[in-house]
């Protein structure tokens, strides 16, 4: 640093307060030492730089001795004395040589060193740190027959090679799957990190999902309600023909068992289908006038049924 330039604070330096405990400060060291040592970022002047800020602070904050110094306002950040810099006027001797140089890499520090990067190697600085490597996160769309069936996709990872990803058969909307090694590439001989894909799952048009089983609302004409019938109806598997009951009404469930989602190891879930009694877009006049002539004798209180004439 050069003579008269502006020193950090080490609190700031470290993201601690002022009241922070040894502990804390350790903890907070050990954090940025980890991802920013030169070891594993070779060739990057900025993070050399913020790891020396660092290393730094460290030094002065772990001696109990010149963390109170500096608490008390007599030395500075790099641990020579107020109105001195360690490359100015008095540095190196004199008050400033009891409480030392503000230089990186020793005493407190290179304990840490020891203790995350492997004994005399981190003293020595060598580049032959062992440390797995990072994991990267990427995400897949797929749509929810896909996820409900099971399908693969293609991801780009971040080195531009490809891979095919298989999306089991009953992913939800959030799942994350992991790719063993195929993370960021180690250091020192160091495993590669993993790869982690959240799936994304998209809303279907008309089928919907609760745990395993899936629910589907189906509209049927007034004479299927009042007289039965068989229709056809889709499930995730493909279509299927059910049995609409004599007198069936809107919101009446029909059942079916092990059509639903059916993930490995896991017992299938059912689907269930929502009967909707819909009406002719325009009732031709021989159904208004059978209406009216049935209803003078066989009308009923739909709402009264339902409890909404007491609130």
């Amino acid at each position: 640093m050069a003579a008269g330039a502006t020193m950090k604070d080490p609190y700031d330096v470290l993201g601690v307060l002022r009241n922070a405990d040894a502990d804390a400060i350790k903890r907070a060291y050990r954090t940025l030492a980890k991802e920013l040592h030169p070891d594993l970022n070779p060739d990057d002047p900025i993070v050399e730089q913020r790891f020396k800020e660092v290393s730094q602070a460290y030094q002065l904050l772990a001696d109990k001795e010149k963390r109170a110094a500096y608490d008390r306002g007599e030395i500075n950040a790099d641990g020579t004395p107020r109105g001195y810099s360690a490359y100015g006027p008095g540095a190196g001797a004199g008050a400033g040589a009891r409480y030392g140089g503000g230089g990186f890499g020793g005493g407190a520090a290179e304990d840490i060193f020891a203790d995350l990067f492997g004994g005399a190697r981190a003293r020595a600085r060598t580049r032959t740190v062992r440390m797995k490597g990072k994991d990267v996160n990427y995400s897949v769309r797929v749509s929810f027959l896909d996820a409900a069936r099971g399908a693969k996709r293609r991801v780009t990872l971040y080195d531009g090679k490809s891979i095919d990803v298989a999306i089991p058969a009953g992913a939800e909307d959030g799942q994350t799957l992991r790719l063993k090694g195929q993370g960021m590439p180690g250091m020192g001989g160091g495993g590669a990190g993993d790869a982690y894909v959240e799936v994304q799952v998209d809303p279907h048009r008309f089928f919907e999902r609760d745990g395993d089983d899936v629910f589907v609302d189906v509209p049927i004409t007034l004479s299927e309600a009042v007289l039965g019938a068989k229709i056809t109806v889709p499930t995730i598997h493909g279509q299927v023909s059910v049995t609409v009951p004599t007198g069936s009404n809107t919101g009446s469930t029909l059942r079916l068992r092990g059509k639903g989602i059916a993930r490995r190891g896991a017992q299938p879930g059912d689907q269930f289908i929502r009967l909707k009694v819909l009406l002719p877009d325009k009732p031709d006049k021989d159904l208004v006038d059978f209406v009216k002539d049935w209803s003078k004798d066989y009308d009923y209180d739909v709402r009264k049924r339902a409890g909404l004439d007491n609130p």
